[in-house]
C-alpha cells in the first residue's frame, strides 16, 4: 500500500478502505473468521452448562508507544484481562479503530502487529472489527476499541461479592509499574532504573490458578484506581473489610521512589498487568504458587486478609504500615493519572 499516512478516504467505505483493511488488518491480525467477511462473525455456540462473558474497553492513551508496549498491547491485554477474571475462556476479539488523518501508516502497521502478536499469545482471534477515520485536529492520533467474548465452564462462580472473612488476598505482582511508566513517558522523566508497562494478558495465569485453587472467590485487575479502588470496589460488593500489609505489598523501589517525588499514592496508580485474586486461607499456598509458576506471576505475593466489617461503619479497607498503624485506604478520587489506558 502506497500511502504514508491515514487518509479521510481511509474511512470512506470504498476502496481506500477495503486497501487499509486487507493490507493493515488482514493482513497482521486477520483470522479466519474475520476473513469471512460478513458484517457479523459466525462463531460456534457454547456448551450445556457453560456461559458466554462479554466485555469492552476503549484505549486513548498517550503516548501511543511506551517502553513494554504500546496502544495495541494495552487493548488487546484490558479487554482479555477483563474477560478473564470472570474465569472465562477468552476466545473471540473484536477491534475497532478510530483514526485520525495523517496519523502514520507505518505506526498504525506496527500497532497491529502488536495486536497479533498478543493475541497469538493469549490464544484469542480478532473476528470483526470497524474502522472510522476523522479530520486532522479531531483525534489524538489512534484510539482503538476491543470487545471480548469467552465462555464459562459450567460450576465456576467467580464474584467479588464471594469474599468471606479469614480469606487471603493476593497480588500477582509489582504495583504502579504502568502509571508510572506512562507519567515519565508523557513528561520526558528519567530515573536511574528504566520503567517499564507491566502490560500482561493474564488469562493463563487465572486458568493456573483456577486449576490449582478451585475455590477461589474472584479475581480483579487493578488498573484505574490501582489496588485502593479496586480492594474498595470488592468490599462493597461482599460487605468485608480488607486488610492489607504494607511491607507485603511487592513495588519496585524506582517506582516507590518516582511516586515519592510525584506525590502519588502508590496504591491508587494504574496497573494493566497485574491481577487481585482473593482465595481461602486453605488454598493460599497453592494459589500463591500456580502464580510464581506463571512468567507473569515470578512477584506474586500474599498481602493481606478479608475480615469482618464493622455493622456501624461498613466496609473499609485498611492498611496496616511499616510503623505498626493502620490507616483506611480509600479510592481514588477524581483523575489522578490521566489517561493511562
Amino acid at each position: 500500500m502506497a500511502d504514508e499516512t491515514v487518509l479521510l478516504g481511509h474511512g470512506s467505505g470504498g476502496t481506500m478502505m477495503k486497501r487499509i483493511i486487507d493490507d493493515v488488518f488482514a493482513a497482521t491480525y486477520g483470522s479466519e473468521e474475520l476473513a469471512q467477511g460478513n458484517d457479523a462473525a459466525l462463531l460456534p455456540a457454547p456448551a450445556p452448562g457453560e456461559r458466554l462473558a462479554f466485555s469492552t474497553d476503549t484505549f486513548v492513551v498517550t503516548p501511543h508507544f511506551f517502553p513494554g508496549g504500546n496502544i495495541g498491547r494495552l487493548a488487546v491485554c484490558g479487554t482479555v484481562n477483563d474477560v478473564a477474571t470472570s474465569g472465562a475462556k477468552v476466545k473471540y476479539l473484536s477491534v475497532a479503530m478510530v483514526l485520525e488523518e495523517g496519523f502514520p501508516m507505518d505506526d498504525l502497521r506496527r500497532i497491529c502487529e502488536t495486536i497479533r502478536e498478543v493475541a497469538a499469545e493469549a490464544g484469542v482471534h480478532v473476528v470483526t472489527g470497524d474502522t472510522k477515520v476523522v479530520n486532522r485536529g479531531h483525534g489524538d492520533g489512534i484510539y482503538i476499541n476491543t470487545a471480548g467474548v469467552g465462555l464459562v465452564p459450567a460450576g465456576v462462580e467467580l464474584s467479588g461479592a464471594n469474599c468471606k472473612p479469614g480469606d487471603a488476598i493476593l497480588l500477582s505482582g509489582t504495583l504502579g509499574d504502568h502509571g508510572i511508566c506512562i507519567m515519565s513517558q508523557r513528561e520526558n522523566l528519567s530515573f536511574n532504573a528504566p520503567i517499564e508497562s507491566d502490560a500482561a494478558p493474564l488469562n493463563g495465569l487465572i486458568a493456573d490458578v483456577l486449576a490449582a485453587a478451585p475455590d477461589t472467590r474472584c479475581f480483579r485487575d487493578p488498573t484505574r484506581g490501582g489496588l485502593a479502588s479496586t480492594l474498595n470496589e470488592l468490599g462493597a460488593q461482599s460487605g468485608v473489610d480488607m486488610v492489607v500489609s504494607e511491607d507485603d505489598v511487592p513495588v519496585k523501589n524506582v517506582v516507590r521512589g518516582a511516586c515519592d517525588m510525584l506525590g502519588y499514592d502508590v496504591f491508587q496508580v494504574a496497573n494493566e498487568g497485574k491481577m487481585v485474586c482473593i482465595v481461602p486461607a486453605e488454598q493460599t499456598e497453592a494459589a500463591l504458587a500456580a502464580m510464581k509458576a506463571n512468567k507473569y506471576g515470578a512477584d506474586a505475593a500474599i498481602i493481606g486478609r478479608v475480615e469482618e466489617a464493622d455493622e456501624t461503619r461498613g466496609p473499609k479497607v485498611f492498611l496496616e504500615t511499616g510503623f505498626g498503624s493502620r490507616r483506611i485506604l480509600d479510592m481514588l478520587v477524581g483523575e489522578q493519572l490521566p489517561r493511562i489506558c
